[in-house]
């Protein structure tokens, strides 16, 4: 076999010698052997073609979300979502914990609160929103179903002080009556009964609209299956399915609560309104899509 040097390699195929070096040391260049300290290539070798890189960032939500979630990138979309769905929801339920503190637990994992009384509800409701939304991310793309509903309830309640009450189910259905709004729900005996028909409809076609899912969201509502939590997984679970149905999600702010509950309210009779809140929050998310470089369709 003949052998060409370093030097010609490096003429032949346009680089430095180093490269060529770099090449025979990797094993990138079948044949090559080193002779003392000089490196013999054949004279038939090719130059070795370089790794293709992996493309830009993901532009798609749902794979950016995963991406930044799992390499613990902060400052992202992963970041945003966390802190805007955890304060807004939770504040819409009577947590007390402001924007900036539910931020500081989220990016320190710590409480850094003064000369103040805090409910220690809400500090552990908060992390376990977040891990509530870890578990959406996580299952986007699987159907929805009374398992991973109940999940949820479980993950957002556990440690809380009504996890340590006897009469209250954590990750199960309600045991009491309860209302929203001044309204009546489903009663606890037929709670399982109604959610099973709601979700048999729900999967029969594969693909959602974005009224299909609100449509859900009110159904859910309206059961109220858990003893409390109710709207906070209602709310994760419209989020778990946009993101499974390529359809932009949404966050409703805490001033939009009026309109929300309204919404609720009114499903029945306009449904108009609950559908133009959610639009209007869709705006206001594709905002930071924007700004973090995604894609979504109009």
């Amino acid at each position: 076999m003949k052998y060409m040097s370093v030097h010609i390699a490096a003429e032949k195929w346009n680089v430095s010698e180093r490269s060529v070096r770099n090449y025979c040391s990797e094993g990138k260049i079948p044949g090559a052997v080193l002779d003392g300290k000089t490196w013999k290539i054949p004279n038939e070798a090719v130059k070795p073609t370089r790794k293709q890189r992996t493309g830009k960032t993901a532009t798609d939500l749902l794979t950016r979300l995963k991406l930044e979630k799992e390499s613990h990138i902060p400052g992202g979309i992963y970041h945003k979502v966390q802190i805007e769905l955890t304060y807004n929801s939770n504040h819409m339920e009577g947590n007390r914990l402001t924007h900036d503190q539910t931020r500081y637990i989220f990016e320190t994992n710590t409480i850094g609160i003064q000369d103040k009384t805090i409910n220690v509800d809400d500090i552990v409701e908060t992390s376990n929103h977040f891990s509530c939304i870890d578990q959406v991310i996580e299952s986007a793309n699987y159907r929805l179903n009374e398992s991973f509903i109940k999940q949820l309830h479980v993950i957002l309640k556990s440690g809380t002080s009504d996890s340590r009450k006897k009469w209250f189910a954590v990750g199960e259905y309600k045991r009491f009556e309860n209302e929203v709004g001044g309204r009546p729900t489903t009663k606890p005996d037929d709670v399982s009964t109604e959610m099973k028909k709601l979700l048999k409809t729900y999967n029969q076609s594969k693909s959602k609209t974005l009224r299909e899912i609100i449509a859900f969201h009110y159904e859910f509502e309206k059961i109220h299956p858990f003893q409390d939590g109710n709207g906070r997984i209602g709310r994760l679970i419209m989020f778990k399915e946009c993101l499974r149905n390529g359809i932009t999600p949404f966050i409703i702010d805490d001033d939009m609560k009026a309109f929300y509950y309204r919404g609720l309210k009114e499903w029945e009779n306009e449904p108009g309104y609950l559908i133009d809140t959610c639009l209007a929050a869709q705006d206001k998310f594709k905002v930071f899509m924007d700004y973090f470089g995604l894609e979504y369709s109009d």
